[in-house]
């Protein structure tokens, strides 16, 4: 059994020389690598073997070992070591994953740690930010710092302070938050962004996908592009407007009955029920466009969408809107 670690730094010649080790079984190969093996692996050696993606650890992974550690009599501390329930969420948070460098942490701030009258060695936060050279910005003990941090940073975007957004990126960044921030930044594209922008939405999720993919610290230059991008986009929150009107009408009236011609009228016996007579399908009329009533009989005159004036977009989507009502008044 072979194990090559980091396979990825063998050049092409020296990967093809265990090509007829591999095809004539004299050997079983187990290559690991922190690249793209569909990059860094020559074709045929992937022709030849199964390749399996490892996850990253979650911080939940991380806490429970820790814990493990603590608890293990055989291969953990010879002492009693109390570890604050903050000082465990900070080792989790802010290792990336990297459970070697979360033990690693965990050992120095232990042993640079002196016993109480008790023979116990009780590690706070502070010993843990100054074993990790980190400081913990972005949450605290209850959790509420690090939403904190995530409302801001929504707010500074809202406002246009492309500085400030840096800011509460910036904290996100250094705590190691990927997942939060990309979560939080998805949902301003589409909530304070919108129709003003929707280029905006698309860059995002592009590039938050690639972001969890190559992880920090390299992500943070994606994330500055996006934060920078949305803070400076032009700003619509319509469609969250709109949504939620709808919302409020419909919970506050209830499901009225859909208007006939709208019905399915697949099913046998639909059209005995008169489902789907007399729709007027669009397409066959001049602009795919033809008068006809959509919404239910006690709300047919609803408006739930006002379209604002922020962008290119938007503007050309109310610029149809009322076109299409003036065509209704007609």
């Amino acid at each position: 059994v072979l194990l090559l670690d980091e396979i990825h730094r063998l050049d092409k010649t020296k990967q093809d020389f265990l090509l007829p080790l591999l095809e004539n079984g004299l050997i079983i190969m187990i290559g690991a690598t922190t690249e793209n093996p569909f990059f860094s692996v020559t074709p045929a050696i992937r022709s030849r073997v199964q390749i399996f993606e490892l996850e990253p650890l979650t911080n939940d992974d991380i806490k429970q070992a820790i814990q493990t550690a603590l608890t293990d009599t055989e291969r953990g501390f010879d002492f009693p070591v109390q570890l604050d329930d903050d000082a465990l969420d900070f080792i989790a948070t802010s290792t990336n994953g990297d459970l070697r460098s979360a033990f690693n942490s965990l050992d120095l701030a232990v042993l640079s740690t002196q016993a109480d009258n008790t023979c116990v060695r009780h590690i706070t936060l502070d010993i843990m930010e100054n074993s990790l050279q980190k400081s913990y910005i972005t949450m605290d003990k209850d959790g509420d710092g690090h939403y904190d941090v995530l409302s801001a940073l929504q707010k500074s975007i809202r406002g246009s302070d492309v500085n400030a957004s840096l800011h509460y990126a910036a904290r996100l960044i250094e705590a190691g938050d990927l997942p939060s921030l990309a979560r939080r930044l998805t949902v301003i594209a589409y909530e304070d962004i919108g129709l003003a922008n929707p280029d905006a939405q698309i860059h995002t999720v592009t590039a938050l996908e690639a972001a969890q993919k190559i992880g920090f610290p390299e992500a943070r230059i994606l994330i500055a592009n996006i934060v920078i991008d949305l803070a400076l986009s032009p700003k619509s929150n319509s469609a969250i407007v709109a949504i939620d009107k709808a919302l409020s009408d419909l919970r506050q009236n209830g499901n009225f009955p859909i208007p006939r011609h709208l019905r399915d009228g697949h099913y046998a016996g639909s059209k005995e029920l008169g489902n789907a007579q007399d729709y007027k399908y669009p397409h066959n009329y001049p602009g795919n466009w033809v008068q006809q009533d959509y919404l239910p009989e006690k709300i047919k005159n609803a408006d739930y969408f006002t379209p604002n004036e922020n962008g290119k977009y938007e503007r050309a989507l109310g610029m149809t809107k009322n076109k299409i009502e003036q065509l209704k008044n007609y």
